[in-house]
C-alpha cells in the first residue's frame, strides 16, 4: 500500500496541479495536506502581522473550497496550524506516509521549510506548476534567462508553446479513516475579522468556483476582456481590469487555465490587442518568477528593520495620511479592503521610495501584510524595479503623482471616494 502526502500551499486547486495528478498515479492512497504556517501570519519583525486579516479571510476562504472540493470527491483534507513540519509529522505517524508531493517554490521561506522536510526523513518530489510556462518549456537554460521582459517576452512568443491545462483527476483515493480535518478561524489565528466596506473594487470570494465565476462573466457574458488593455489603468468598481490576480496568487486557479478559456474566447468570439495584453499580463507573473528562480536568495533582498516603528513618514504613508491626496486615498482603499490597482500600486510605491526616501522594502512587508493577491515573485519584482534594482536597474523610475492623478484620477472621484 504506497500512500503519497500531496502538500497545498499556493495551488489551492483540483485541476491543472501536476503535483496531484502525478500523486493520483503513482500512489494507492493520497492525503491531501494543508497548513496555516504560524510562522506565515505573523513575524516580530514588523509591528503588523505578517499576514493581515484581509489576505488571511481570502485563504481561509479558499482553503474551505479546496476543502469542499475533495470532499466532494471522498477525501478529507489534512489541515493544521503550527508548523507545516509537525502536521506532517502526525501524519506520517498515523498513516505510515513519508513521500510528499508538491509544487517547486522558489522563494527562501517555503525552500527552508522544505529542507527541514527532507532532514526529517520525508521524501519530496517537486513539480513546477504555477506558472503559464513549465521550465522545460524556456527555450534556454535558466542561467540565461534575460535581464529584461522585452527579450525574454520576445523568446517565448518566438520559440514557446504554453501547455495544454490538466483535467481533475478522475479518481481520488485516500486511506478509509482518514480525519476530517477542521479549518482554523481569524481569531484562532490571532486576527480581527475585517468588515467589507462598500467602496471596494470588488467583493472578492476565495476559491476556484468562484474564480470560474468570474472569469465566464469578465470574458463571455459582459466581454470585458475586450477593453483590457484601455481600462485596465482604471481606479473605481469592478470592471476596470480582470481581478484575477487574488485567485491566481493562491493557485485557486492556473494561469493555464485562463489562458486556454482566452484562446477560446478569441476563435469563438473576438481577438485584439486587449485579449492579446490579457497574456502579456500574464507572461509578467512568469517572467518574475523565472528571475526569482534565476537569481535564488539574491531575488529576496529584504533587510530587517527595527527601527521601522521609529518611522514616522512610514506609518503615515502605511495608513494614508501623508498628506498627497491620491497616495492617501490608494492607502486607504488597501488598508480597508485588501486591495489596490495596479496604477495605484506604482504610485504608492514611487512615493515611498523616491518622495519619502524610505527603504522600498518596508513597502513591500505592508503589501505582503495587506494584499489578498500577494505573490511574493511579483511582489519582490515590481518593488525592485520601481526602486531601480534588480533587473533592468534604473535610478529614476519616478513616478509624479500629482500628474498621475490629473491623467488618471481626471475628476477627483477616486479621491473622493476613498478620503470623504
Amino acid at each position: 500500500m504506497k500512500r503519497i502526502i500531496v502538500w497545498f500551499r499556493n495551488d489551492l486547486r483540483l485541476s491543472d496541479n501536476e503535483a496531484l495528478h502525478q500523486a493520483c498515479l503513482d500512489a494507492d492512497e493520497i492525503i491531501p495536506y494543508y497548513c496555516f504556517e504560524e510562522s506565515a501570519i505573523h513575524n516580530d519583525s514588523w509591528p503588523f502581522p505578517k499576514t493581515g486579516a484581509f489576505r488571511a479571510q481570502f485563504i481561509l476562504e479558499s482553503v474551505a473550497a479546496l476543502q469542499a472540493q475533495l470532499r466532494e470527491e471522498g477525501l478529507e483534507l489534512q489541515i493544521y496550524h503550527g508548523s507545516s513540519l509537525k502536521g506532517l509529522l502526525k501524519i506520517k505517524e498515523e498513516y505510515q506516509a513519508r513521500d510528499v508531493y508538491c509544487a517547486e517554490e522558489v522563494s527562501q521561506e517555503e525552500l527552508d521549510r522544505e529542507k527541514e522536510m527532507e532532514e526529517n526523513g520525508f521524501k519530496l518530489k517537486r513539480f513546477w506548476q504555477n506558472s503559464l510556462y513549465a521550465k522545460t518549456d524556456l527555450p534556454f537554460e535558466i542561467h540565461q534567462l534575460p535581464e529584461v521582459f522585452t527579450a525574454f517576452r520576445k523568446k517565448m512568443e518566438k520559440y514557446a508553446q504554453v501547455p495544454k491545462a490538466l483535467p481533475k483527476p478522475a479518481l481520488l483515493k485516500g486511506p478509509e479513516k482518514l480525519m476530517a480535518g477542521e479549518l482554523p478561524s481569524l481569531n484562532t489565528l490571532g486576527l480581527a475579522t475585517p468588515s467589507f466596506d462598500s467602496r471596494s473594487a470588488f467583493p472578492f470570494k476565495g476559491g476556484g468556483q468562484a474564480a470560474r465565476t468570474r472569469m465566464q462573466s469578465y470574458f463571455w457574458e459582459e466581454t470585458r476582456i475586450l477593453e483590457y488593455k484601455n481600462t485596465r489603468n482604471g481606479l473605481i468598481g469592478d470592471s476596470y481590469s480582470s481581478k484575477f490576480s487574488p485567485w491566481l496568487a493562491l493557485g485557486c486557479i492556473s494561469a493555464r487555465e485562463i489562458y486556454w478559456e482566452l484562446k477560446k474566447f478569441e476563435e469563438e468570439v473576438k481577438s485584439n490587442s486587449s485579449t492579446y495584453w490579457m497574456y502579456f499580463e500574464l507572461l509578467w507573473r512568469d517572467f518574475f518568477r523565472f528571475t526569482a528562480l534565476k537569481e535564488g536568495r539574491s531575488f529576496f533582498r529584504m533587510k530587517e528593520v527595527q527601527a521601522m516603528k521609529t518611522l514616522p513618514h512610514f506609518e503615515a504613508w502605511r495608513i494614508g495620511e501623508t498628506g498627497q491626496a491620491f497616495v492617501d486615498a490608494n492607502m486607504k482603499e488597501l488598508l480597508q479592503t485588501g486591495f489596490m490597482s495596479n496604477r495605484g500600486r506604482q504610485n504608492v510605491a514611487s512615493y515611498l521610495i523616491h518622495d519619502l526616501k524610505i527603504p522600498w522594502h518596508l513597502g513591500a512587508a505592508w503589501f505582503e501584510s495587506q494584499l489578498i493577491d500577494y505573490d511574493v515573485c511579483s511582489n519582490y519584482g515590481n518593488w525592485t524595479y520601481l526602486a531601480g534594482l534588480g533587473n533592468d536597474p534604473r535610478p529614476n523610475r519616478y513616478f509624479n503623482v500629482q500628474g498621475q492623478a490629473e491623467r488618471y484620477d481626471t475628476d477627483g472621484a477616486y479621491q473622493r471616494l476613498w478620503l470623504t
